[in-house]
């Protein structure tokens, strides 16, 4: 295989590469290069234990080792001085490209100079040992290309200390405490200071080659052939398990990119989905809305099962239930509440948060380093771990009997509690109040428990079980409706509105065509909506416990496809969809929000985005297949 991609690279447009490719073209000049790119200017690669962030200006400017939750060795993103890895051709001008090799997380970063054009492969490697790679083709001309690799492991606060040989240029080491790496490359590395340097003329038809692993294996004679070969591997492997995906609907492209994306945010180890790639981008930008999202909520439970399956990844799917129901098995109700809303990767709740003395993206702080929102009280968690655990046992597998033991005692935790105050879904750092949408999914944890207790015949206090779902309901459609404005509210009795209850009919607490619904998805639209794009809320009408801005939620603007599709209003959700299409970045990913601008802010690839993507996708598939058979 590895025979056949050399071969064909260099014979017009390399195998593999899309016929057509959406990109957005960017013209830099060596005097008026920005100092820090875009959030959409970045395409992701990984291996499903870490991931690193590529900018269109060739540079590497965040990752982690090994793990994507572990200290960061490039995190110039957030810091000019936290490091980098920069590949980029010396011509004075250029334009740059960025795309994936279709079906695949290879992603290819194209410069056109005035002296010729270069690519530049980035992939990890999927099979061990742990690899990076990156291969620089000269296309066409006479190109001289630098790479400056510049690691700060730590966080910036480890120095690194060198290991380096005369009788082998061509690579050189670094350890701390905690790492051991080494840089091989196919032309000599020189090291001046904590940066290492290569500078390679090339002409038409060359390429350089680089690999980052850590020591412990033989490196090849020829590394220009052995990077070939990862590279057609691992093309290989993404082209197979896109194969896998049963989706065959109308949006095709974006379902299997955001596929693609919520598979590097999967840890193939304990299998769970990380909330995002990246820590404190921010969502105002000098603002203080900036959050670590490299851990798995199980807020985004029942989205990423329900995505998974829909889209045929069976084992996945199977995986992450897998991880959550070691969560379930560990509950203790004796120690408060069974469960914390976000644990990190390998289960653990303790997310102290902390700050670097970084300056942060565009002077946006603090840099924040673990999560506080896993001390904090949020009751919706509940509804989403019940669903999912309900959509698993009716399409894949029944649960274990101690499983269910565990279900009935946090149905029983969710029926004393659902009255109580809450931080609610979007883990406010103000005082806890009553949120509608908190309640609502205590109603859908009790509603799937009973549903699956009948299901399968076990044992459950269902008179208890239904006169609570009825009490939950009850107070939803009394306290959390409000005449005047026509809609459910953000907070029981309250007056203003929260995206978030979007969420009503994709759950079946509502039909999509009630008139009590249609009036709400009316009100959403009418106040929190600019275009297809949708705020969370008024942050001026509501306190939060922060005081900047924010922008509008990708999660809820899709969330609002979907309910448009379920209301019926085919026409309206299918051009929504297609202009909230229109704000991915040119490879077609998703961060948290996007800004008054149309600029994409927030932690990047955002898992919960790509989720809401593909229900809607799925939602409005099935829409207008009825109205179109």
């Amino acid at each position: 295989m590895g025979d056949e991609v050399a071969r064909r690279r260099f014979a017009g447009r390399p195998a593999g590469y899309p016929q057509t490719v959406t990109t957005r073209a960017t013209e830099v000049t060596e005097d008026a290069r920005p100092t820090t790119p875009e959030i959409d200017d970045h395409g992701v690669i990984g291996d499903c234990e870490t991931l690193a962030l590529v900018s269109n200006l060739g540079d590497i400017d965040w990752m982690c080792w090994p793990r994507a939750d572990a200290p960061s060795i490039f995190g110039s993103l957030l810091d000019p001085d936290a490091g980098s890895w920069t590949i980029r051709p010396r011509s004075d001008t250029h334009r740059t490209q960025q795309f994936y090799l279709s079906e695949t997380n290879v992603l290819v970063t194209r410069f056109q100079t005035s002296d010729g054009i270069i690519e530049i492969d980035d992939a990890m490697a999927m099979t061990s040992p742990q690899r990076l790679v990156r291969r620089v083709r000269c296309v066409r001309g006479d190109v001289t290309v630098r790479s400056e690799f510049t690691p700060r492991p730590g966080y910036a606060q480890e120095e690194p200390s060198w290991s380096e040989t005369t009788t082998s240029p061509h690579t050189i080491g670094f350890t701390t405490d905690e790492l051991r790496l080494r840089l091989a490359a196919s032309s000599p590395l020189e090291r001046l200071g904590g940066t290492v340097r290569c500078e390679v003329g090339l002409a038409e038809g060359d390429e350089l080659v680089f690999q980052l692993d850590e020591p412990g294996t033989d490196l090849p004679d020829d590394l220009i052939r052995h990077i070939d070969d990862v590279i057609a591997t691992t093309v290989d492997y993404w082209k197979l398990w896109t194969a896998g995906g049963t989706y065959r609907g109308r949006y095709r492209g974006a379902v299997e990119r955001s596929a693609l994306a919520l598979k590097l945010l999967t840890n193939r180890t304990t299998g769970g989905m990380l909330a995002a790639g990246t820590t404190s981008l921010p969502e105002h930008i000098g603002g203080e809305r900036n959050w670590d999202y490299r851990f798995v909520w199980i807020r985004d439970a029942a989205f990423t099962v329900y995505a998974l399956l829909e889209l045929g990844h069976d084992a996945e799917a199977d995986a992450f239930i897998g991880w959550l129901i070691d969560r379930v098995d560990e509950c203790d109700q004796a120690g408060g509440s069974p469960l914390t809303p976000v644990y990190d990767l390998d289960g653990n709740a303790q997310l102290d948060e902390t700050t670097l003395d970084w300056r942060g993206y565009e002077d946006s702080r603090p840099v924040r380093i673990g999560n506080a929102a896993a001390g904090q009280f949020q009751l919706d968690i509940y509804g989403e771990l019940v669903d999912s655990l309900y959509l698993f046992d009716r399409k894949v597998r029944g649960l274990s009997i101690d499983t269910w033991d565990k279900i009935r005692l946090i149905i029983d935790y969710v029926i004393e509690q659902w009255r109580e105050p809450d931080d609610g879904m979007w883990e406010i750092r103000a005082e806890p109040q009553r949120h509608t949408v908190s309640i609502m999914m205590c109603w859908v944890a009790v509603e799937r428990a009973i549903r699956m207790a009948e299901f399968r015949g076990r044992p459950a206090d269902l008179v208890a079980w239904r006169a609570a779902r009825d009490e939950m309901h009850d107070t939803l459609v009394t306290e959390g409706w409000n005449e005047d404005l026509g809609a459910f509210t953000q907070t029981l009795g309250g007056d203003t509105l929260d995206a978030s209850i979007l969420l009503a009919p994709l759950v079946k607490f509502v039909d999509g065509r009630d008139p009590r619904w249609t009036s709400t998805l009316d009100a959403v639209t009418e106040h929190l909506a600019h275009g297809p794009l949708v705020d969370r809320y008024d942050t001026d009408r509501y306190d939060d416990g922060l005081t900047c801005e924010e922008g509008s939620f990708t999660i809820c603007s899709f969330w609002r496809v979907e309910a448009l599709a379920r209301a019926g209003r085919v026409e309206e959700a299918r051009r929504s969809f297609d202009q909230l299409l229109g704000y991915a970045n040119p490879v077609g990913l998703f961060s948290e929000q996007i800004g008054p601008s149309g600029r994409q802010l927030g932690n990047t690839p955002q898992a919960l985005t790509h989720l809401a993507l593909i229900s809607a996708a799925v939602a409005l598939d099935e829409a207008l297949d009825r109205e179109e058979p």
